[in-house]
């Protein structure tokens, strides 16, 4: 069984200061690896170069240049700035075995502090994990197990319908689903934050929920991926809540909340990603 930490560790480079490496597996890809994965690998290079567990992740943005396939990496990471609450970081991120570059995460971490709390949003409508349906059935057209990505997880639906199947109505961009780590990625107790980009860049099921039954297929590559971390928690259960504000012109816009299931709003995510058509088999 795959591990998310163990897959996305990094190791320093011994002669260069900033320069990490990895070696993630296929056990993450969709066509290529998740990019929230790829987000993750970023994100632990630049933990790793911050060496203060006191700093924790507060948001990142990722811009996604190239697809990068799975295998060696590499990472150069740029301590932008550090001061005695939180530290801005950057990080580079490529292929060792394509040229170009792959992608840029910045992100800032920061330490926790006391302060006032608002909070303008409910827990959306859906079924507790133990009633929702699991997603990996054994239809042909299910992505949830055609896609290795999904192997790592146990999913369930919470919003909206299995688009694989003949009867659904679709019309409502909003799509969620319940997820839970088959290896839990608690640290110390508490859920990994470093494990929500994944299951963050799981946003294109909003557009297909939106379009309808009648779409054609396509893929939808992400141009960029924020993540807000919002508060910690110890559940494994995880809701990711997604909704498509807009798809037009070839692209699309499109948000998550993700909730723990003792209804905590932990982080918020939005994406762009672009709407390719699929090149039909010969």
């Amino acid at each position: 069984m795959s591990d998310l930490a163990a897959d996305t560790a990094v190791h320093r480079h011994p002669a260069a200061p900033g320069w990490y490496t990895a070696d993630l597996p296929p056990h993450w890809n969709f066509l290529t690896p998740s990019g929230g994965v790829l987000m993750t690998v970023a994100m632990r290079a630049m933990r790793a170069e911050l060496d203060d567990p006191a700093l924790r992740p507060i948001g990142a943005n990722t811009v996604f240049c190239s697809p990068v396939p799975h295998g060696p990496l590499e990472i150069r990471v740029e301590v932008l700035r550090r001061g005695n609450a939180a530290a801005q970081v950057r990080a580079a991120l490529s292929s060792t075995t394509l040229p170009g570059p792959g992608l840029e995460v910045t992100a800032t971490f920061a330490r926790q502090r006391t302060g006032p709390e608002v909070l303008d949003v409910a827990f959306p409508k859906a079924p507790r994990p133990d009633d929702a349906v699991s997603l990996l059935d054994d239809h042909p057209r299910n992505p949830h197990t055609r896609r290795a990505f999904f192997e790592n997880f146990d999913v369930r639906l919470a919003i909206g319908d299995p688009w694989w199947e003949s009867g659904w109505q679709g019309g409502t961009a909003r799509h969620g689903r319940w997820f839970r780590y088959r290896t839990p990625q608690l640290a110390g107790g508490a859920f990994d934050a470093l494990a929500l980009p994944p299951i963050a860049d799981t946003m294109p099921s909003s557009v297909v929920q939106g379009l309808g039954p009648d779409l054609e297929p396509f893929h939808a590559p992400s141009l960029d991926l924020t993540v807000h971390f919002l508060e910690p928690t110890a559940c494994e259960w995880l809701l990711v809540a997604c909704y498509c504000r807009r798809a037009s012109g070839g692209y699309a816009t499109a948000e998550a909340e993700i909730w723990s299931e003792d209804e905590r709003l932990i982080a918020y995510a939005t994406q762009t990603m672009m709407l390719r058509k699929r090149r039909r088999k010969a």
